[in-house]
């Protein structure tokens, strides 16, 4: 005959693993403070994203690495994913310029690995608190070619302006041919249908060149701070 379990057993098990989760939830929330701690001072910044899998020489690289130098040189510290490709490109461009690259790295089984061109280099274990900062500390936001993780970012970003869950800023797409495709369906799907309001596609930008970055930008700003209002942090408390 099999021996019975005593139920304390079972009570134990459970209260270990109550325990452990307090553990995790306490690790979450240290990648939280360590984070706004540390890239609440870098404000005027540019989120920029793109792939990991583009190499050096290419021409998506090269457009990143430019458009990041030039925001930098223009007083925008540049927040990337912290990893290769246009990640690396980015923090590259802002590297050699007048304000700090900030790479939000991430742990990832595969392809990421940090760049040595961040200025200012954060380490998270968790997506979701990896993408808060994103949004926390940027001004505006510059999506180049990339994948699932680039889309990702782009659709996040538009959820929370669309829904007022943070304050409308530039969102550029950069490479007209890249994103046409994506921008057609969703005017001719999601629009069309009532999945949005067509006024919803007025939330992003087409852009080709890093200089017309720039001034997109500062059009944006052109009757107001970059700093935050209080209204609007407030909201960046909430996301």
């Amino acid at each position: 005959m099999s021996e019975k379990i005593p139920k304390s057993f079972g009570s134990a098990s459970r209260e270990a693993s109550a325990a452990g989760e307090a553990w995790h939830l306490f690790r979450i929330m240290s990648e939280f403070v360590e984070a706004t701690e540390r890239i609440d001072d870098i404000r005027p910044a540019v989120s920029v994203f793109g792939s990991a899998r583009v190499p050096k020489g290419h021409a998506y690289y090269t457009l990143a690495e430019k458009t990041s130098r030039l925001l930098s040189d223009a007083g925008f510290s540049v927040v990337s994913g912290g990893g290769p490709g246009i990640m690396e490109a980015s923090n590259r461009g802002a590297h050699f310029g007048r304000s700090p690259a900030v790479g939000l790295n991430i742990e990832l089984p595969r392809e990421q690995f940090g760049n040595t061109y961040q200025d200012i280099s954060l380490l998270f274990r968790h997506f979701f608190a990896r993408k808060a900062m994103f949004v926390r500390c940027a001004s505006a936001f510059v999506f180049l070619p990339g994948g699932f993780g680039t889309l990702d970012e782009l659709t996040e970003v538009l959820v929370l302006m669309q829904t007022g869950k943070t304050a409308r800023a530039p969102c550029i797409l950069m490479h007209r041919p890249f994103w046409l495709g994506l921008l057609d369906w969703l005017r001719d799907r999601l629009a069309a249908e009532r999945m949005i309001d067509p006024g919803d596609l007025d939330l992003v930008q087409l852009a080709d060149e890093p200089e017309s970055v720039i001034d997109c930008i500062f059009k944006h700003y052109e009757h107001r701070s970059f700093q935050p209002r209080a209204a609007e942090r407030e909201i960046l408390l909430n996301l």
